[in-house]
């Protein structure tokens, strides 16, 4: 028995601490696994009876960046004070950073744990054990960091002469020779360059995602593995936006482009991986290197349109053109703080966009700036657009026609390709299914099986190319003099519903770079200064609705008058007095009984009611029923002033006293009327008769 081993440290527990630094070490590096799990018979062998294996930590590195729940279990199982040895195959295993390590040692020294490793035993309390086991961590650390120094070196000038190899993006391959080739599938190809020209087309990755969805068009992806085999589906959002990521498809060679972080958690360092760095902090960037798909300067302008896209990262600048319901989103800086204007929607549908500077009120809490409704200023801008375009619109609309036309084109190539690959793999497993023997029908009826489903796909592409040519037919392209004619009313197709928000607001920002908006609380007006992109600027005024009032609400003049006849008149009544005063609601429709009793309600205004009703007037139509005459003659009566009759407002419905009529001077005129006599001629104007003998 080692001198070392007490008896009452071979009475406690051996703990065996197993690591291996990576994955790919854990998978291969198969014999150090077996050395570090033989030490448990070493154990038993110096008189341990109980053993502890610790293997938590395979595929963990030891540097003190990450995370190991070993190590941390076998610092507890020290602190317990039931450990008697610590085994390990040698000093990095246990840490290969100084802090672990003499953290460790002190632990072990405290509650008298040996430490062994195929060199020997080491006793922490023994002052020259202590100082050879700190040696051994020292060196540990230290062989680890000139390892790393000296690997990371020789990455480096690798890759500063572009041969460094690594993992191509899809559309990429290494040649024999250690260069980089565009791959040489077509159909690889095409859905590369279909990438970029949707972005440049779209301007957004996002509306590139959708289109292919939407159109069922599959782009390639290279599968994890040594093959690297390319698989076709459907994109998500992180296959375009990786494809626009990266220098490689602008003929760039770029190494170094993310960076490891440390931080500091819970007293332990922590190191998170793939943190992007700005291109100038880029290790490597050799341009011009192999053929490119993009030239470097659409890499730029697809580095700055995300970034534009970005609307939460992008701080104070106007923000790119992505759809919405607003056409000034993202445009519109506030006067008086500079910070860029908020748009948030309200009404039944959500489609009433409303622009407000609030950046004031979320970071110090303070009042908004100004606030003021998006429809008025969305149409100002818009005519100031049209007019600023009018001259170009037949190009304009020509150029939409050739868009269109590209869009089915490449749609279906994209598809042709993909049923020539297709029918390629029908054929191939025919061929194979055709090579089998017969009589072996557990292959043959698997075979069979895939070329069935072969053919299947093959069926359905034909069927997909079909409809889309008979759609194509259906829905042709105007021609050329057509669209002349449709471009010289540019601003009817504008304003169409169908036509898209997003393209309107694209259009927006390429003539405009910003607006700068305030609100003149006097006058009520919404001011916007219009910095148009060749440095012109050109101011508007539009009137702001007041507090609580919109562009549809009831007119001042028609809620006086409803409030002036409220109970003492029908609604009907109320509604076609309104109709004669070519007064309408606030959507502009005519006045009907409904619409009255609306207004009533949210007023609180009195309602007619015939019972409680007590006037001492009549109507015309009362008054012509208690004469015995027609309402016409009551009404030429009235105009030539022989009745006396009130109005509450024009062409409300007269309002006679029961004493006009029935006064002695007209009853002789309604007498004389029935009679049909004529009147003798009068001597004044106002003795001049108001009928002739019929």
């Amino acid at each position: 028995m080692h001198p070392k081993l007490t008896i009452e440290l071979l009475k406690r527990r051996a703990v065996v601490y197993i690591r291996q630094s990576s994955p790919g070490q854990v998978v291969h590096n198969l014999e150090s696994q077996r050395r570090q799990y033989g030490l448990a018979d070493h154990a038993r062998q110096l008189g341990f009876h109980e053993v502890q294996v610790i293997d938590e930590d395979l595929g963990r590195s030891g540097s003190g960046k990450v995370e190991r729940p070993g190590f941390e279990r076998l610092v507890a199982e020290v602190c317990s004070g039931e450990v008697g040895a610590v085994l390990c195959i040698e000093a990095s295993r246990l840490a290969r950073n100084g802090r672990d390590w003499h953290h460790l040692i002190e632990l072990c020294g405290l509650v008298r744990t040996v430490v062994i490793d195929p060199d020997g035993i080491y006793d922490p309390c023994i002052l020259n054990d202590r100082l050879l086991l700190g040696l051994k961590g020292t060196m540990s650390e230290f062989e680890l960091n000139l390892l790393r120094q000296r690997s990371l070196e020789a990455i480096r000038q690798k890759a500063r002469r572009g041969e460094l190899q690594f993992r191509l993006p899809v559309g990429y391959r290494w040649t024999p020779s250690g260069k980089i080739e565009v791959d040489p599938d077509r159909r690889v190809q095409q859905a590369v360059e279909l990438i970029f020209a949707k972005v440049a087309e779209l301007g957004s990755a996002r509306q590139a995602l959708l289109w292919f969805r939407r159109e069922k068009v599959s782009l390639p992806k290279k599968d994890e593995g040594p093959g690297q085999e390319i698989t076709w589906k459907l994109p998500v959002y992180n296959t375009i936006w990786h494809v626009l990521r990266n220098p490689m498809y602008a003929g760039a060679y770029a190494f170094g482009k993310t960076e490891s972080r440390t931080k500091v958690v819970d007293g332990r360092a922590r190191k998170s991986e793939g943190h992007f760095k700005p291109i100038e902090s880029w290790m490597v960037l050799l341009r011009d290197h192999h053929a490119g798909y993009i030239s470097w300067e659409q890499f730029e302008r697809n580095q700055a349109m995300l970034g534009d896209n970005a609307h939460m990262k992008s701080r104070m600048e106007p923000k790119a053109g992505r759809g919405g319901r607003s056409l000034l989103a993202g445009l519109l800086r506030c006067r008086r703080c500079g910070r860029m204007l908020h748009v948030a929607y309200s009404g039944t549908n959500g489609n009433v966009p409303r622009y407000h500077c609030r950046g004031a009120q979320i970071n110090h809490g303070e009042d908004w700036c100004i606030s003021f409704g998006g429809q008025g200023p969305d149409l100002a801008v818009a005519a100031e657009i049209l007019g600023a375009v009018e001259g170009n619109a037949v190009e304009a609309a020509l150029e939409a026609a050739t868009r269109v036309a590209e869009q089915q084109q490449q749609r279906r190539h994209a598809w042709s390709l993909e049923l020539e690959q297709a029918r390629y793999e029908a054929h191939l497993a025919g061929r194979r299914y055709e090579a089998v023997d017969p009589d072996n029908r557990l292959v043959a009826a698997e075979l069979e099986a895939r070329w069935n489903a072969a053919l299947q796909t093959v069926a359905e592409l034909e069927a997909r190319l079909r409809k889309d040519e008979l759609s194509s037919e259906t829905a042709r392209i105007p021609d050329k003099e057509t669209l002349r004619n449709l471009a010289h009313d540019l601003a009817t197709v504008w304003n169409l519903p169908a036509t898209d928000m997003r393209l309107k607001q694209r259009i927006v920002r390429i003539l405009v770079a910003e607006i700068v908006a305030d609100v003149d609380q006097e006058s009520q007006q919404i001011i916007l200064l219009i910095h148009w992109t060749g440095g012109q600027h050109s101011e508007l005024r539009i009137k702001k609705n007041a507090t609580g009032k919109h562009r549809r609400c009831t007119s001042l003049e028609a809620i006086e008058i409803i409030r002036r006849m409220a109970g003492k008149f029908p609604d009907d009544q109320i509604a076609a007095t309104l109709n004669r005063l070519s007064l309408r609601t606030g959507m502009g429709n005519t006045w009907r009984e409904g619409n009255v009793r609306t207004v009533r309600s949210y007023h609180e205004l009195p309602a007619f009611s015939a019972l409680q009703c007590e006037r001492s007037t009549l109507t015309m139509e009362e008054a012509s029923t208690r004469l015995a005459v027609s309402h016409k003659i009551v009404r030429r009566l009235i105009e030539a002033g022989r009745i006396t009759a009130t109005q509450v407002v024009p062409c409300a419905p007269w309002e006679i006293s029961a004493e006009a009529i029935e006064s002695q001077a007209v009853l002789t005129e309604i007498e004389r009327i029935k009679k049909r006599a004529r009147p003798l001629r009068a001597t004044s104007v106002e003795d001049l008769p108001m009928f002739a003998e019929i």
